[in-house]
């Protein structure tokens, strides 16, 4: 049975480092590439970072009804492509989705099963260091970003699981523990209990 994880964090937490490393160590998971309006940033790529559209293209999207969840995000519309969801189960893999508070509201009417994790900078003083470390953003955009990061960080009820990221190393463990406890949750297990059990009947 496969999983959807939802990860969303303010910009600046470490979310795509931690993504990253959890991507690379573990095959089942598919990570779902986001659809978006916006102009690439520094090193992004087409097709790995994001898939990068017109706002015409995305606008008719939509009317097809293509995605799983989308938002308007800064004047930037981001989505999700149902068909990284139908590739996750025709495989039997579980799918990584990176997006914010507004989407994730909406995969979970889509998908309410989905596992919801929050990750966060441990203080503001450092969430703003690591956004001026990132030297992608003029001044404005970072404090426009910082006021973004706290009412985003007020949803954190919302999420099933939340992630404080002071050392990577550390929260690279804590989300990959987070991925191996859900998929042993009994309700996931029982197709592959059931079979153990009838052993027992022969």
């Amino acid at each position: 049975m496969s999983v959807v994880y939802i990860i969303s964090a303010p910009s600046g937490a470490g979310k795509s480092t931690l993504l990253g490393r959890v991507l690379a160590a573990d095959s089942r998971l598919l990570f779902s590439v986001s659809y978006t309006t916006r102009a690439p940033r520094g090193a992004e790529r087409p097709g790995e970072s994001y898939h990068f559209i017109s706002r015409e293209e995305f606008e008719a999207r939509i009317r097809r009804g293509e995605f799983l969840e989308w938002a308007e995000v800064f004047g930037h519309y981001y989505g999700t492509h149902r068909s990284y969801w139908e590739r996750a189960r025709r495989e039997n893999r579980d799918l990584v989705l990176d997006i914010d508070v507004q989407g994730a509201r909406q995969l979970r009417r889509e998908i309410p099963e989905a596992v919801s994790i929050f990750i966060l900078a441990p203080s503001r003083d450092i969430l703003e260091q690591r956004l001026r470390a990132r030297s992608e953003d003029p001044g404005e955009v970072i404090e426009r970003r910082l006021r973004e990061a706290r009412e985003e960080i007020r949803n954190f009820r919302e999420y099933d699981y939340v992630l404080v990221n002071r050392d990577l190393d550390t929260a690279v463990a804590d989300l990959a523990s987070i991925i191996r406890a859900e998929r042993l949750r009994r309700a996931r297990m029982e197709e592959e209990i059931l079979p153990i059990l009838a052993s027992f009947d022969g």
